[in-house]
C-alpha cells in the first residue's frame, strides 16, 4: 500500500501478524492449509491456517476471499485486522479496526 492508504494487516496462524501489501502469493493447498510468500529476497513463506481434514477444512476458494476482504477494507479508511474464523461450521474471514 502507498500514499494515505491505511494499514491492513492479516493474523497468521502462529499468533503473527503479517502486513497485507507484504504479501506476493497466497497458496491454499488439498488439506486446507493457507500459505502466503512475503515480498523480501528469502521469500519467507508464512502459514495464515493450518488446514484440517473433514468438514473442517476452508472452502477451495478461501484465498481469493482474503484477497476480496484486504481490498474491502483498503478502502475503510482506517487500520484493519483481517483473521480466519471457523464459526457454524464454516470458515470466514473477519475484520476489526485496529
Amino acid at each position: 500500500m502507498s500514499g494515505n492508504a491505511p494499514e491492513v494487516w492479516i493474523s497468521a496462524a502462529e499468533g503473527d501478524l503479517i502486513r497485507a501489501d507484504a504479501i506476493v502469493v497466497l497458496r491454499l493447498d488439498r488439506t486446507g492449509r493457507l500459505t502466503v510468500q512475503l515480498r523480501d529476497e528469502a521469500k519467507v513463506s508464512v502459514s495464515l491456517l493450518e488446514g484440517s481434514s473433514g468438514d473442517g477444512r476452508p472452502p477451495a476458494d478461501f484465498h481469493r476471499r482474503l484477497v476480496r476482504m484486504i481490498a474491502e477494507v483498503a478502502d475503510s479508511g482506517s487500520a484493519q485486522l483481517i483473521s480466519a474464523r471457523h464459526v457454524d461450521g464454516g470458515w470466514r474471514w473477519v475484520s476489526e479496526p485496529l
